[in-house]
């Protein structure tokens, strides 16, 4: 499906993607450089789109489906450990979540997309996003727009996957991956001396018994044949010894694999902080600070992704999970919540884990991921 030359371009980009990694919305020299390769290639790009966006359109002038396919560009403040020649050349950022292997994906595809227009019909749209890493970039683009003018009626994008074996090809229909509720909850008590509690209002008891009774609305309130966990990351309060502190900051980050896993979890947080305080005394206030939606793939996109997958023999390895394969949170979900499609995995192998300090992208699973956006293409597009 690809040549050598045109694997050797994708991983020499992707190795200079990963030396100037750039945060959400500031990804402006990665949109520049995809930009540039995408005109030259022949697409129709628009630029600057929810800031650094960046839409490349293949109209093939005939009657078919619109399509999307979306890859993300941003980078994480993470210091890199790695000594390998294309490490991140700027101190504290990095490419740990191998978003610059998927950009270099969507490029290496579109290459052999535009080379077999000829045979397609329909309409194209390749999505390359800002601030999927707690920017909502899916969601920026979706107001910008992306999916309209034409309408897209199906949307498709993937994440490697450490741990998993290198090329292995998986889909998990239905709920895939987990929703991300972040909260900031501030316990307002009394302050006082440590040797006379029964004067004051201790938020760090407080907060402490509201630790305790979150893990209730996982063990009693979710069901068990569902997936949800919730975990308070951080937890700030007093600074003196002999001091009862006046407040205490928690941070309640909530996972969820779907609606009413979502409600039974951070539906339900207000009511018990409420009921936590309330019986000592205590007042709080409740910040929403970050909401990604559970990412659930449309059955019957995921089976076709599937078929389409052994019928171009993508990879020699094609799975169907009837698990989920993380909790961990993607904004494509917005993308999701507009039009069907399939966010399908490709095993990145052994590696060290995402948002790992010593992560990589790993190179040799190029053909098989770039490949499955040629096969969507050529399989939803094919000349009738």
């Amino acid at each position: 499906m690809f040549t050598d030359k045109q694997l050797q371009e994708a991983t020499a980009l992707r190795h200079t993607l990963h030396q100037h990694p750039e945060l959400k919305y500031q990804e402006t020299q990665t949109a520049k450089r995809v930009a540039e390769r995408l005109r030259a290639l022949g697409y129709r790009v628009t630029e600057g789109i929810a800031t650094t966006g960046v839409l490349a359109e293949l109209d093939t002038g005939r009657e078919g489906p619109v399509i999307a396919f979306r890859a993300d560009m941003d980078a994480l403040p993470i210091h890199e450990a790695n000594t390998f020649g294309h490490r991140s050349q700027h101190e504290g950022l990095m490419h740990a979540c191998g978003h610059d292997g998927h950009t270099a994906t969507l490029l290496l595809a579109a290459e052999a997309i535009m080379e077999g227009r000829d045979e397609l019909c329909g309409h194209l749209k390749l999505i390359f996003q800002p601030a999927e890493e707690g920017g909502n970039g899916a969601d920026a683009m979706i107001k910008a727009g992306v999916l309209d003018t034409p309408r897209v009626e199906a949307i498709f994008g993937y994440h490697n996957r450490p741990g998993f074996p290198e090329g292995q090809l998986f889909v998990k229909p239905g709920p895939a991956m987990g929703g991300n509720d972040t909260f900031k909850v501030t316990i307002e008590g009394v302050s006082g001396h440590a040797a006379m509690p029964h004067l004051a209002v201790d938020p760090i008891y407080v907060g402490a018994s509201l630790v305790q009774q979150l893990q209730g609305l996982v063990a009693r309130h979710k069901s068990p044949l569902e997936s949800g966990v919730i975990t308070v990351a951080a937890f700030h309060a007093g600074d003196a010894a002999n001091v009862i502190p006046g407040s205490a900051e928690l941070l309640v980050n909530i996972r969820s694999d779907r609606p009413s896993s979502r409600e039974a979890l951070a539906g339900k947080l207000e009511q018990v902080t409420k009921g936590v305080c309330d019986a000592h005394g205590a007042r709080f206030q409740l910040e929403h600070l970050h909401q990604i939606p559970p990412l659930a793939n449309d059955p019957d996109w995921s089976e076709r992704v599937l078929a389409i997958a052994s019928e171009y023999a993508v990879s020699d390895d094609i799975q169907q999970l009837d698990y989920m394969p993380t909790m961990g949170a993607e904004d494509f979900a917005f993308y999701l919540q507009k039009v069907p499609g399939c966010f399908f995995f490709v095993g990145n192998g052994e590696s060290a884990y995402l948002h790992n300090e010593h992560y990589d992208f790993n190179d040799r699973i190029l053909p098989v991921a770039g490949g499955m956006f040629v096969a969507l293409a050529r399989g939803l597009l094919a000349r009738r």
